[in-house]
């Protein structure tokens, strides 16, 4: 997955605003207790990330 489809998936699930700050501020336990930003620093692939997010909270299908 490309960054940039990650981002719009982001904001389209939490909105453009809320998806930054979800991004820095949200320790997640299946992204080893780094959040999504930290992740994707650590050298974690999108879609790995993505799926994380997907599991941690309640994404649409039609967004997987």
């Amino acid at each position: 997955m490309r960054l940039t489809i990650f981002w719009e998936r982001m904001a389209e699930h939490f909105g453009a605003a809320y998806a930054d700050s979800f991004a820095r501020d949200h320790v997640m336990t299946e992204l080893g207790g780094r959040t999504v930003l930290q992740a994707l620093e650590a050298g974690w692939e999108t879609k790995d990330v993505w799926r994380a997010v997907c599991s941690a909270v309640d994404v649409p299908a039609h967004l997987r």
